[in-house]
């Protein structure tokens, strides 16, 4: 089958194939035309207008559904950005210690864990809406327990309970909206729920930024984030449940009304009907799987290679950017709490505007090629912001038995116990007494300092870049393309899990890390880590752009491994007849390709894309992909 690039080629190529051809028999006929009509409710083909039933935008009702719905996004976000802030003015107000800190932060990531392993057990038994409205009331009792906290446990389980709102937030979100949303749209809509996630954390930083000062500020910036969860608890009464939730528990009625609703009033009964069939052999599919058939060769080396790559993610030590960005830029040398914090501000904006990027390019560069820039990339951010810390604190490891052997502010307030006399130019105790003009915070005076400083967040927001426009999304776009319908929610649950416990166990090391093998050799692991990494891409991560879903499979068939050369278009052999079941298969999987968890914008735009087309390669069709 041979594809044109040309938009204006294609809608040559289809408008001829749509005409009448003495040539062809009536059989051939009919089937041609059924085949670009069924295109038509595949995102990425081009069918024509008059065979379209679709409106040119969803129904209002499905924008008020999707609002209601990503605000479990906006606390995700917001959640588990406000600490940043919040950490660098808690620390001082009760003299917490690097491990304290370290627990404050991996609070939520614990939480998450078994938040999202709770909502994937029970979102199909008790249904969407009762996992979003459970959610929410555990985002508003985390909230209340962390503002009005006295002591450092209690902070620690308002954050664990917030986690456990997070973790179901990122497990239900992105599958509630999948499975609502007109498919037409479902991806342009699931991309609100990504933009949801990055703005709550851009939100998160501006508040904390606009209240370090302010007195019991970092309580207010916890308790902010109850006012989304009201709301969204009073928009649940006019949510309606998933039709495939409505589907298992034999309700088909119910299903079919809020179909209607969701693809408007002009679409046909029978596209009604194809939705719900495809939805039924979804679940038969999955159904008829176990978490042993994993242990398959076909399917244990795509699992390898999803699990791998959310290990890469965490293990890059981007969280660390963003869960400390404030305690970063402070140890870096800005001089108060409040300009840290208003620079962290520019790491979770990048972060956002890198995401968006990412969206648009995925399609027309491809994920591997994204996966190894972003880790060259990331890599060069890390040694340079090692180097930048070189000039700041020096290489000097935060384990002094004495406060006076540093001779560097910036080594002196790493370590927990010390305090640096700016009049003296001396590290002494906290509490010692001959030095009336102790403090934590280090001017940058020197010419060195300064471009350390300077340095150390160029480098910074370049590193975050880098992993917003690849590493950030690729991994939750190839975990939901490379393995097959039945295995694909399983596989994917196992992926997820990997990324949240190494999140925790990243979140619980870095402050630790930073006092035994200095801030740089902290950046420099994981720069090592990367390396690592990137080596793994290159050999074993194919490039599935492009390719439809079975061609994807093959890639990991055989007694070798997905080796780069490997990672090619395979060809669509002609066949005389549109194959129903693999259009159907394509529906399924971008289906069920929502249910990764917290999976970025792209996915179900780009799985839809590329796995949506007819195998019908004969050029009366002349589909395309756009």
């Amino acid at each position: 089958m041979n594809l044109s690039q040309d938009p204006d080629d294609y809608s040559h190529r289809l408008h001829v194939s749509l005409e009448p051809n003495n040539e062809l028999d009536n059989k051939e006929n009919a089937e041609s035309t059924r085949s670009a009509r069924s295109s038509s409710s595949i995102p990425g083909n081009v069918a024509p207008d008059n065979d379209s039933n679709m409106p040119a935008s969803p129904p209002r009702f499905v924008f008020f559904v999707v609002f209601c719905i990503t605000i479990g996004g906006l606390l995700f976000g917001y959640d588990t950005g406000v600490i940043s802030g919040a950490l660098v003015v808690i620390k001082d107000e009760w003299d917490l210690s690097n491990t304290q800190q370290e627990f404050i932060v991996g609070g939520t990531t614990l939480g998450a864990i078994v938040g999202g392993l709770f909502a994937g057990v029970f979102a199909d038994r008790w249904g969407r809406r009762i996992i979003t409205f459970l959610a929410s009331l555990v985002f508003i009792l985390g909230a209340l327990i962390m503002t009005f906290s006295k002591h450092y446990s209690v902070l620690i389980g308002g954050r664990v309970v917030v986690g456990l709102g997070v973790g179901a937030a990122s497990m239900v979100v992105p599958i509630y909206i999948g499975e609502l949303a007109p498919k037409e749209f479902r991806g342009r809509l699931v991309t609100l729920n990504v933009l949801a996630i990055t703005g709550g954390q851009l939100i998160a930083y501006l508040i904390a930024w606009g209240l370090t000062d302010v007195h019991n500020g970092w309580r207010w910036m916890f308790a902010i984030s109850a006012f989304p969860a009201v709301v969204q608890l009073c928009c649940l009464p006019w949510l309606p449940e998933s039709p495939r939730v409505l589907i298992c528990r034999g309700q088909e009625d119910r299903a079919r009304a809020i179909l209607h609703r969701v693809y408007g009033s002009k679409v046909p009964e029978s596209m009604v009907d194809e939705e719900l069939e495809s939805m039924r052999n979804a679940m038969r599919t999955e159904n008829s799987t176990r978490y042993r058939d994993l242990l398959q060769a076909i399917n244990y080396k795509p699992l390898a290679v999803a699990c791998l790559l959310q290990l890469m993610q965490q293990f890059s030590g981007f969280n660390t950017a963003m869960y400390y960005s404030a305690t970063i830029l402070k140890m870096a040398g800005f001089s108060s709490t409040k300009s840290a914090t208003q620079f962290s501000i520019a790491i979770a904006a990048t972060n956002m505007v890198m995401t968006i990027v990412a969206i648009a390019i995925i399609d027309r560069f491809g994920r591997r090629k994204l996966l190894l820039v972003s880790f060259v990339g990331m890599i060069i951010g890390l040694v340079v912001l090692g180097i930048a810390f070189i000039f700041i604190v020096g290489l000097v490891k935060i384990t002094k038995d004495t406060c006076a052997e540093y001779a560097i502010c910036g080594a002196c307030t790493l370590d927990d116990k010390c305090n640096w006399s700016p009049g003296s130019a001396v590290c002494a105790a906290k509490n010692d007494g001959l030095f009336s003009d102790l403090t934590d915070v280090c001017d940058s005076t020197t010419t060195r300092e300064r471009a350390g400083t300077w340095l150390a967040l160029a480098s910074l927001v370049f590193y975050v870049a880098l992993y917003a426009v690849g590493l950030g999304n690729v991994p939750w776009l190839v975990q939901s393309e490379i393995f097959s319908q039945g295995i694909r929610s399983k596989a994917g649950s196992i992926a997820t899990a990997t990324n949240w416990v190494s999140n925790f166990v990243v979140s619980v090391t870095f402050l630790t890390m930073t006092q035994h093998i200095t801030a740089s050799g902290t950046f420099w692991f994981y720069a090592g880590v990367l390396s690592i990494g990137l080596c793994f891409v290159f050999v074993m991560v194919p490039e599935t752009k492009g390719l439809k879903l079975e061609d994807v499979q093959k890639l990991f068939t055989g007694s070798g491994v997905p080796f780069f050369a490997r990672a090619t278009r395979v060809p669509a052999k002609p066949t005389d007849s549109t194959d129903d079941e693999s259009v159907q298969d394509a529906a399924e999987f971008s289906d069920t390709a929502l249910t990764t968890t917290n999976p970025p914008a792209s996915i179900t735009r780009h799985v839809r894309r590329n796995s949506g087309r007819s195998t019908n390669s004969s050029t009366s069709t002349g589909l395309i992909n756009r």
